[in-house]
């Protein structure tokens, strides 16, 4: 039975041809009665693949190719255009800074608040939450604003608080590329032991040796379309050779 199961999807993006970042800017527009259109840009096209239960998925691709766009579709954080996304059981994902997060509350209060809204209990989060400032070294900013944080550190947060949870499906967007050593290694300790319980992460990384110590499957993606989905070796092998023969090439 397949824990993900993509079929067809498509995701558009709207890009202005002009910016206008002030008001003024936007009413002088009408009043000129500018040209106000716009440009589609498809972020995806017609993407198709399952997971079943247990096993990892990686997603690689340079960048552009719309690598983090379907790993935001999966979390539920946009829609797509087109297509479906099935998934069975319970997500945690760990996306790019913002997501799930409020600056203007403390480390502790984001930690309570997202661990809710993944679904931990209040009671249960309130007994999590010194382990989970403890995992991502944040013990001296317990009580500070997070907007005071660098986004290294937001997303160790996010990371610490969504491995707590009892999720089947584990959303991972570059968490590893933020942090140091020493919390890379305690990343991967966590991947292992969840991999051990037989939990699904669908990891996006640059990281081709990372992708091939956790993922069983990997999807290539360019310029927003599959270019293979299959085994991680042999998305891994596609993707090495198309840069060295210089065939990458983004949207």
């Amino acid at each position: 039975m397949s824990i993900i199961q993509v079929d067809d999807v498509w995701k558009r993006f709207r890009i202005p041809h002009q910016k206008r970042s002030t008001i003024l800017e936007h009413v002088a527009s009408l009043l000129a009665f500018e040209d106000k259109s716009y440009e589609e840009f498809w972020a995806l096209k017609n993407i198709h693949f399952s997971l079943a239960r247990g096993e990892s998925l990686g997603i690689i691709g340079p960048n552009g190719s719309g690598k983090s766009t379907l790993l935001k579709l999966m979390a539920r954080v946009m829609k797509p255009n087109k297509g479906t996304i099935e998934t069975t059981g319970s997500i945690a994902p760990i996306l790019e800074l913002g997501v799930g997060f409020h600056g203007d509350l403390s480390v502790k209060e984001n930690a309570e608040v997202y661990g809710i809204i993944l679904g931990i209990s209040r009671s249960h989060m309130k007994r999590l939450v010194d382990p989970i400032i403890q995992f991502a070294s944040l013990e001296k900013f317990r009580d500070t604003r997070l907007k005071h944080l660098s986004s290294g550190m937001q997303i160790r947060l996010a990371f610490s608080i969504a491995i707590q949870t009892a999720a089947d499906i584990f959303l991972v967007d570059e968490a590893l590329a933020v942090g140091d050593m020493e919390f890379q290694q305690k990343c991967l300790e966590k991947f292992r032991e969840l991999k051990k319980n037989k939990k699904s992460i669908v990891l996006v990384s640059h990281d081709l040796n990372l992708i091939e110590n956790y993922c069983e499957k990997c999807l290539y993606l360019l310029n927003g379309e599959t270019v293979v989905f299959g085994t991680t070796q042999d998305a891994i092998r596609h993707y090495l050779g198309n840069m060295k023969s210089g065939a990458q090439k983004t949207a």
